[in-house]
């Protein structure tokens, strides 16, 4: 029986040190404008400024009101892509950040350029991506006069989408030059900081042309400084490491540490688990690993947790968010969770009864300080050995019968998914929200981290099959985005990755439905909901746009299918037709129910279950 706390310990980490180190903004403000510059405009030094933050790529969609900031942009070193759609190239953005490094930029038009990208930029901050925001606005002498596309505070409020929040961790309307200097040492502070910064710089119309005239910017050098755990923080989590058997629960924001990380699982023998984003931070085919929690989770995780329950649970770069913990109080162990996060915050929060011994550190530099420790302390290291266990349980693989060719079965295809391009190439993968996020991370298997991307925390549809084209461009190689095709329907970027000969491939489980939710309401017995749609020819549309397109109706097909779009130079979009009634991989996500007393059956569910969750 697993026991249940009332109390939780507060950060220990109340006087982290810090440790300097290079930056790729370590010159981000470097080089001010000479007297032969004193006629650049705003417009241009804002573009010269991105470039010397470390800005490599912008995506977005043009308008006459930022027509001076488009071509400023367009004439500087940053390779600018112009969309069919402002959220498409907010998502775009955020996958090039995570496919590169480098902070990355979107641009808009005046007002529904902005709305049109505030979910991908919503998402940007949620996924903790570097991103700036450059919109247009309606210049001050034009306010409140009924402008074409008027932005200001007669037609959008001001406070969250202007204004520093929750969206944007800074925002500045540029009113004149004099606030150039300022803003960009801001941004690139920002950009020097672990974690994710997503800032919006809205520039009036009439400002973008104006000249800097003796304005100078600056150019100190920035350092980026991380956090590290004190000493009293490692002392303290070996303490609990060495009192019983104990569990690594990797996140996202474990991913920079994924060689410390197996070092650690390799010394100690401790289990490890992951979230979805986590996959391959450590090997999935590595034998100490037992599955992936949450969504699309595998049971083993769950059997490891009742059959071999840790004392204690280090979390590592997780926010044990509802899709990676479901906040399932069988995943809480009799010592409760040792949570490192670079966020202070985030330690306790999904489990606020639960013991926490919460840490502020880097995971990269935490591990380390962890990993001498025990090589310092050979007699501690060995006592944590002796308590793992000798065998772990492995995440399930559900056979596949053979025989059925049509329609495809959604494990065959993930099979051979799994032998083209995760074994046979270096491409990112990502999977679309709904049923292919289910199917891609239960049944995908990863041996190193950054290779596979799902939203766990915004997850909207349009994420991946836009995102694509900005993981695949930053790239020059490919990426590969497993989409249903209501989310193909909703907003793809076919024509940008044809425009410049992108390499991504859309690979669309065509079941003619929002399956996630057609499987979910049947489960829960709700009758009456229509999620069907129209089936659609998606290497039609393909062709018409200029992209190689090809209709996949028998299993015997598959292999072929993938290994041309690997083969090819430009976009592919392969159109798979799948048997819309096979249910999705949920056993993780069952357990956890039941667990909880919830049934998935055409019986009343307790309060709080849905299709997402089923």
């Amino acid at each position: 029986m697993v026991q249940k706390f009332t109390k939780r310990t507060s950060p220990v980490s109340l006087q982290p040190k810090e440790v300097l180190k290079e930056s790729y903004v370590e010159a981000a403000v470097a080089q001010s404008i000479d007297e032969s510059n004193e006629s650049m405009t705003v417009a241009e030094a804002i573009a010269q400024m991105l470039e010397n933050l470390g800005v490599k790529s912008a995506y977005g969609v043009a308008g006459g009101a930022m027509a001076s900031l488009w071509g400023a942009l367009s004439n500087s070193s940053v390779e600018v892509l112009n969309f069919r759609h402002e959220a498409g190239a907010a998502f775009a953005a955020t996958e090039a950040y995570f496919a590169s490094g480098s902070p990355t930029v979107v641009f808009t038009t005046a007002g529904p350029g902005i709305t049109n990208a505030l979910t991908g930029l919503f998402a940007a901050r949620g996924e903790g991506a570097k991103v700036i925001l450059l919109s247009a606005c309606t210049s001050a002498a034009q306010r409140g006069r009924w402008a074409i596309q008027e932005t200001s505070t007669d037609t959008l409020p001001s406070s969250g989408i202007f204004t520093t929040g929750t969206v944007f961790n800074y925002a500045s309307t540029i009113e004149s030059a004099a606030q150039l200097p300022q803003i960009f040492r801001k941004l690139a502070l920002g950009f020097s900081q672990p974690g994710g910064y997503v800032a919006h710089l809205s520039i009036p119309t009439a400002v973008q042309n104006m000249a800097m005239s003796d304005t100078r910017l600056p150019q100190q050098p920035l350092s980026c400084s991380t956090v590290a755990a004190n000493d009293s923080a490692i002392a303290k989590a070996v303490d609990l490491l060495q009192s019983g058997t104990f569990a690594i629960w990797l996140g996202f924001g474990a991913r920079d540490a994924a060689d410390e990380i197996r070092q650690l699982a390799e010394k100690t023998g401790a289990a490890v688990m992951c979230s979805p984003r986590g996959k391959g931070i450590l090997s999935e085919n590595h034998p100490q690993f037992i599955g992936v929690t949450g969504l699309g989770g595998h049971g083993s995780v769950m059997t490891y947790m009742q059959e071999q329950a840790p004392i204690c649970t280090l979390v590592l770069g997780s926010r044990l968010s509802e899709p990676t913990s479901f906040w399932n109080n069988e995943m809480v162990p009799e010592r409760g969770f040792i949570h490192v996060d670079i966020d202070p915050n985030v330690p306790g929060v999904a489990y606020p009864h639960a013991e926490t011994l919460g840490i502020q550190s880097d995971i990269k530099s935490f591990v380390q300080q962890l990993l001498l420790k025990l090589e310092t302390d050979v007699e501690t290291l060995n006592r944590v050995k002796l308590l793992q266990p000798s065998s772990l349980p492995k995440p399930e693989r559900s056979p596949v019968e053979p025989g059925q060719q049509s329609p495809i079965r959604p494990e065959v295809l993930m099979e051979a998914i799994q032998q083209v391009i995760v074994d046979g190439s270096d491409a990112v993968v990502m999977a679309e929200c709904g049923n292919s996020f289910t199917w891609s991370t239960n049944i995908l298997r990863f041996s190193s981290a950054n290779r596979y991307r799902v939203s766990t925390g915004v997850g909207a549809m349009g994420h991946a099959v836009t995102g694509v084209v900005g993981a695949a461009q930053v790239r020059n190689g490919k990426a590969v985005a497993i989409v249903g095709d209501g989310a193909m329907l909703m907003n793809n970027e076919i024509s940008t990755a044809v425009k410049y000969q992108i390499p991504a491939i859309w690979i669309v489980l065509n079941d003619a439905r929002y399956n996630m939710c057609h499987q979910g309401m049947k489960m829960l017995g709700m009758t009456g909901a229509d999620a069907t749609i129209p089936e659609t020819d998606f290497e039609m549309i393909a062709r018409g746009m200029g992209a190689k397109g090809v209709r996949v109706t028998q299993e015997s097909e598959i292999i072929a299918a993938l290994e041309m779009a690997i083969a090819a130079n430009g976009p592919v979009v392969i159109d798979v037709l799948i048997d819309p009634d096979r249910p999705a991989p949920s056993k993780g996500r069952n357990k956890g129910l039941a667990s909880q007393g919830v049934k998935s059956t055409i019986d009343k569910p307790k309060a709080q279950a849905s299709f997402p969750n089923i």
